[in-house]
């Protein structure tokens, strides 16, 4: 199949493929009239950019997975290469999750204690008056003379 189709039937572009091939990822054959040339093998390894891509994989971690496709396995992430990277994108999102709920944490330490110093709103209870949004209506009358 020609670039045109491959990126149809995938869903990309055709500048995306030429990046890919730039990047080694995707091999292109050339035919007599030297138009790129793909096959299924091809559409196989590039909806597994694709799948690890939506994954949040960046592009070179999907390297080892068209590798292990190419060496002929069924599936990209049977390789040790491929299992090292799942491995790696783990740890990376534990790392994160640790991160982001220790930013949480924080956070509603925080809400907790501008509630606490801002006296929380009691039901039936005045407001509690906050200095960024309270409006001077003598002072907005001088502006409009």
């Amino acid at each position: 199949m020609r670039i045109g189709e491959l990126a149809k039937r995938a869903g990309t572009t055709t500048r995306t493929l030429r990046y890919y091939e730039s990047r080694g990822l995707l091999r292109a054959r050339r035919a007599a009239n030297g138009y790129r040339s793909y096959d299924e093998d091809d559409l196989r390894q590039l909806r597994q950019i694709q799948t690890l891509r939506d994954f949040g994989f960046e592009l070179e971690e999907t390297r080892p997975f068209v590798d292990c496709l190419r060496s002929g396995e069924p599936a990209g992430d049977v390789c040790p290469a491929s299992l090292a990277v799942y491995r790696r994108k783990l740890a990376e999102l534990d790392d994160y999750l640790g991160q982001l709920t220790a930013l949480r944490a924080t956070l509603g330490t925080q809400l907790a204690a501008a509630e606490l110093a801002a006296g929380a709103r009691v039901p039936g209870g005045p407001a509690p008056r906050c200095e960024l949004t309270h409006h001077d209506h003598d002072h907005d009358e001088e502006h409009l003379s």
